[in-house]
């Protein structure tokens, strides 16, 4: 039988304190625990194993891209983490979860999906044209009778 390893999170390297408002997106390596607000998109260099920690008075407004998330607080937006997800008592998501490995206390709200990922959730990045596509004709000849 597999035996699950204690999950043991990076140094906290930056903090954002409580009364602080980030207006922006935030890119992160290593630990970002987070007490005030985040108006913006959060993302964490691609494969650093860093770690998000939001406390019950942290907020963001925008979506959360990391490796780890230890949610006590806010999120307003997507999440996807390509580890794990701890979701605290006073956790609160309004939008989509995508996670490997999900823990949630009793108490915490999801208020959207929560969709498990095998691998690291690469969510689909649209192009110029995607966004906006060409329009397309079709003629429909008129069969004569």
């Amino acid at each position: 039988m597999a035996r699950i390893r204690k999950f043991k999170p990076p140094k906290v390297s930056t903090v954002i304190g409580q009364g602080t408002k980030v207006v922006g997106d935030l890119n992160f390596s290593g630990g970002l625990h987070l007490d005030g607000g985040i108006q913006g998109n959060v993302s964490a260099d691609p494969e650093s194993h860093a770690t998000l920690t939001v406390s019950e008075l942290g907020r963001i407004e925008g979506d959360v891209r990391v490796d780890n998330l230890i949610l006590n607080g806010t999120v307003v937006g997507d999440v996807y983490a390509n580890e794990r997800v701890e979701l605290a008592s006073k956790a609160r998501v309004t939008g989509t979860v995508h996670y490997r490995l999900l823990e949630m206390a009793m108490g915490a709200e999801v208020n959207g999906q929560l969709v498990h990922c095998d691998e690291a959730p690469t969510p689909a990045v649209l192009t110029a044209a995607d966004a906006h596509p060409e329009p397309v004709s079709t003629e429909v000849e008129a069969a004569n009778t």
